[in-house]
């Protein structure tokens, strides 16, 4: 439940040690500290905002029992007040250092073929729309192109509030069951689409170097649809991360020192999932529950044939209006892991 007067204290005490002497001596802890504070005080602000409301439709629905015009005001005053209030009480779910950063987003096209590809681009689709819905800025960094439909990769980044703490609930395997359209018998294929969702850090966060004899940097010409070439110079660049194999690349931007800057900054967003990775699952070994951070399992499938639903198999939602899932309606989904993982932290 959402406590307006402990997220109070919580504001005095972080005020408190912002007023330190010696705050700023330790920049990354200073830095950590003045997030929170302002995160704290815009949730705190969106409280005030929210009370005073409330206040206002108590009045508006005494009007209104005297005069039915002012029902529909007084029903969209209180969607409103719901959903502000859904917001705040989703802030609570968020436990993670990096859950209030930008997030980096790839979408990879597994087994099945021709499938697999047309699904992962779906998947693309549907993850981009529903950060639209949620208010993110949204870059499109690369796509591989498939060779016969759909794409075989691509990786976009999010920007807002809380978008890596919400867009990390999307990350595991995606599984599509339908009569194949590629397939003339038209028979039932399943494809499946992975989502690696990593923090998007500033260079100034110091806790992670790269050396740079660890990297192998290759550039070629960016493709676009159909694999034609949409530039004349080697201006796209792919970076290969030795000691792990992770592999990003950037064909977006306009020159190689741009691309090659951009995929340095996704390579550290991965290593630093990575990092984070490796971390829960230790955490995941003392407590013998290795499965609930195992990123590569299955998380949900969408079942188009014989029947329809979609289902979440991490907290068992489902939903069977598949159309409106991938179209990006994805909340009841998130918000049902948000509060599963909460509750199993206790």
């Amino acid at each position: 439940m959402f406590d307006p007067a402990a997220l109070k204290q919580r504001v005095a005490a972080l005020e408190e040690q912002m007023g330190a002497k010696a705050f700023w001596e330790d920049s990354e802890r200073a830095a950590s500290v003045s997030e929170e504070h302002a995160r704290a005080t815009r949730r705190l602000d969106a409280f005030n905002s929210l009370a005073a409301d409330v206040e206002d439709l108590d009045g508006l629905a005494e009007m209104a029992a005297e005069e039915q015009s002012l029902q529909g005001e007084v029903d969209e005053q209180i969607a409103s007040v719901e959903q502000r209030l859904a917001a705040l009480e989703e802030q609570r779910l968020f436990a993670g250092r990096y859950d209030a950063g930008d997030a980096l987003v790839s979408v990879n096209a597994g087994a099945g073929g021709t499938d697999a590809q047309d699904w992962a681009e779906m998947v693309l689709r549907m993850e981009m729309r529903w950060a639209e819905r949620r208010g993110f800025k949204l870059e499109l960094l690369e796509v591989s192109a498939g060779e016969e439909a759909g794409i075989k990769s691509a990786t976009f980044r999010a920007s807002g509030e809380n978008a890596y703490g919400l867009l990390g609930a999307e990350r595991g395997v995606h599984r599509l069951v339908r009569l194949s359209p590629f397939d003339s018998a038209h028979r039932r294929q399943t494809s499946f689409a992975g989502v690696e969702v990593a923090p998007v850090v500033e260079d100034a966060d110091g806790n992670l170097e790269i050396d740079e004899d660890d990297l192998q940097v290759d550039t070629y010409r960016a493709s676009g649809a159909g694999g034609q070439h949409v530039n004349k110079t080697d201006s796209a660049v792919r970076i290969t991360h030795r000691p792990t194999g992770i592999v990003v690349q950037c064909q977006n931007e306009r020159s190689q020192s741009s691309n090659r800057a951009t995929a340095l900054a996704m390579l550290r967003a991965k290593l630093l999932q990575l990092r984070e990775r490796e971390r829960e699952e230790e955490i995941a070994r003392e407590k013998g529950d290795i499965q609930d951070v195992n990123f590569g399992s299955q998380i949900r499938s969408y079942v188009l044939h014989p029947y329809t639903m979609v289902k979440d198999h991490r907290t068992g939602e489902e939903i069977s209006d598949v159309q409106r899932v991938l179209d990006g309606d994805l909340d009841p989904f998130v918000r049902a892991y948000l509060l599963s993982a909460a509750s199993s932290r206790g």
